[in-house]
């Protein structure tokens, strides 16, 4: 039986368990377009207003559901307009798979209409990237790219398929090839004796959780070892929700904008336990002066990761469920009431400075931490939170109280502005049962704005909370404070968001006055549909506590 290569495409794709992709259709993918129309029934194409919203959605999908996203894009700029969402992707272990068209085979090299060099382009910004030019290995090399985005650390991966390829004849049935390995290869589990050893002897020990933590669905994991071991325990930006924020031993976030207790006590702590982490600069601070008392326990499932930025004096190379559920019988219980005693020494200090007044009103414009914690306590921790990046993404992640696992999702390594919106797309159909909610400054929701046209034309329940400050808030922050005040090109004239959300046919509303909040967030919640609520806040507040770029961590600033 003979189909086309387009045809085996998405053959191979339903046989992955794929039930969305998101995409923008051109002239050197339409045969793969053409296709879709023979595709099952349950299988849904989401179309963008941008290709780089169709990685962000890709990513948000992913990230919500713990599958591979899936996204379409033609030649040329379609395909480039995707290396923002890959390299975002990578750096952030999101696995997503990107299929490009091609110009034909027999054009390539020629700088034919629409033609660009992808797989060097993408090279960098991707796991692995490959070009299909035979429509016999169509269905063989996308099996290989769902097993290469998803084993090991995840991370995207880019097909591109030359026009012919898609068009031609394929041999239905072709065997998918060797399995990727990548796990069996490098897993390395011989330090646990010494790992358990170390957290036995241990008197101001730290557990630290990053992104692998939920990628590994190891959250129990990490609860019953804290709580065996009495653990006081950090979390990443991007390990926000892997353990519970009302839980004893939790003593906040890590990183330049986290919580002024674990940064402060990480330079005393003797013993760190790092889980699913890369040790960025942003957690780090000065590297060479950071944990300088620590004996550093390091898992991860990237070997590469390990003695990268921080040595490690035990490195356990193993996905961080099986990690964690094997280290957990060898180590005793513990307790360590008086190092746990001094966080919430300074965890008090951090609210009698910064906590307190963030999400107090006590002037006449409103905070955005008070935005945040009202929405956090009027949808119950509950939702789903997308955010940008920006001002309003320490704040969120500082001043919503997650209570579900797989909650938090936000652009970490390449802090990308503009990823809210589609990824909240994404994110909602990845988690249909679920509330999502995304949080962008005036900036960020500015650079993806189009894809309000998407969340119109697919009617999903997103809702939108867009921080308007009129200001490019963090740079402003840093020219404030390290550039002597010069404020230089930070000030932004904004859209009335609210006509322009109602000329995308959605619920929209616009709130100034503090007594108004409360209501506000209730009636967006309650909505059933897209809502879009523009809070207008404090046009030049500033975060804290904050690292100063090049200072240590425990030179954490509180004002």
């Amino acid at each position: 039986m003979q189909i086309t290569g387009a045809q085996a495409l998405v053959q191979a794709l339903v046989e992955e368990g794929v039930e969305v992709v998101f995409g923008y259709p051109g002239g050197a993918i339409m045969p793969i377009y053409d296709a879709l129309h023979r595709a099952p029934a349950h299988f849904r194409h989401v179309l963008v207003r941008h290709e780089q919203g169709a990685t962000h959605a890709a990513q948000g999908y992913a990230r919500s559901s713990g599958r591979p996203g899936v996204c379409l894009a033609t030649s040329g700029p379609g395909a480039t307009n995707f290396v923002t969402g890959l390299l975002d992707a990578l750096m952030d272990s999101t696995p997503i798979v990107c299929i490009t068209g091609q110009v034909a085979r027999a054009k390539l090299g020629s700088d034919a209409f629409q033609e660009a060099d992808v797989i060097g382009l993408t090279l960098a910004a991707t796991k692995w990237s490959c070009q299909v030019t035979d429509p016999d290995q169509v269905a063989p090399t996308i099996a290989r790219a769902f097993q290469v985005a998803m084993e090991g650390r995840p991370g995207p991966v880019l097909v591109d398929i030359t026009r012919d390829a898609q068009a031609g004849p394929a041999r239905a049935g072709i065997a998918a090839g060797t399995p990727w390995s990548y796990a069996a290869r490098h897993r390395d589990l011989s330090g646990l004796a010494r790992a358990a050893a170390l957290l036995d002897g241990a008197s101001r020990p730290m557990l630290m959780l990053g992104h692998g933590v939920t990628l590994a669905r190891a959250e129990t994991e990490a609860i019953a070892l804290a709580e065996r071991t009495g653990l006081p325990t950090a979390a990443t930006l991007l390990g926000l929700s892997a353990f519970p924020v009302d839980h004893p031993l939790y003593v906040g976030m890590l990183g330049m904008h986290g919580n002024y207790a674990p940064n402060m006590l990480t330079n005393e702590a003797d013993v760190i336990l790092a889980v699913g982490m890369r040790f960025d600069d942003r957690v780090t601070g000065r590297v060479e002066d950071y944990a300088r008392a620590a004996s550093v326990i390091h898992v991860d499932v990237d070997p590469a990761q390990v003695n990268r930025q921080v040595p490690a004096a035990v490195a356990l190379i193993a996905d961080a469920r099986d990690a964690l559920a094997a280290l957990l019988p060898l180590v005793r219980p513990r307790r360590h009431d008086a190092w746990l005693a001094r966080f919430r020494e300074h965890h008090a200090r951090e609210h009698a400075a910064v906590i307190g007044p963030q999400s107090a009103g006590d002037g006449e414009t409103m905070r955005m931490g008070e935005v945040v914690d009202r929405l956090s306590a009027l949808s119950a921790g509950e939702a789903i939170l997308v955010t940008d990046v920006g001002q309003h993404q320490m704040i969120a992640a500082r001043h919503y109280r997650f209570a579900q696992r797989a909650s938090h999702i936000t652009s970490g390594g390449l802090g990308t502005m503009g990823f809210a919106l589609p990824a909240a797309i994404g994110a909602a159909l990845g988690a249909p049962a679920r509330q999502v909610i995304a949080v962008a400054g005036d900036g960020g929701i500015q650079m993806t704005l189009q894809e309000l046209g998407t969340l119109m034309q697919e009617q999903l329940p997103v809702k939108i909370v867009v921080l308007n400050n009129e200001y490019l808030g963090m740079v402003r922050q840093w020219q404030e404070l390290f550039f002597e005040g010069r404020l230089s090109e930070v000030r932004m004239d904004n859209p009335d968001f609210v006509t322009i959300a109602r000329g995308y046919r959605m619920q929209a509303q616009s709130v100034s006055a503090r007594e108004d909040l409360d209501d506000a967030i209730a009636r967006m919640l309650a909505h059933p549909g897209p809502y879009l609520l523009e809070v207008r806040v404090e046009r030049t507040g500033n975060v804290f506590p904050m690292i100063p770029a090049g200072a240590s961590v425990d030179e954490m600033r509180l004002a």
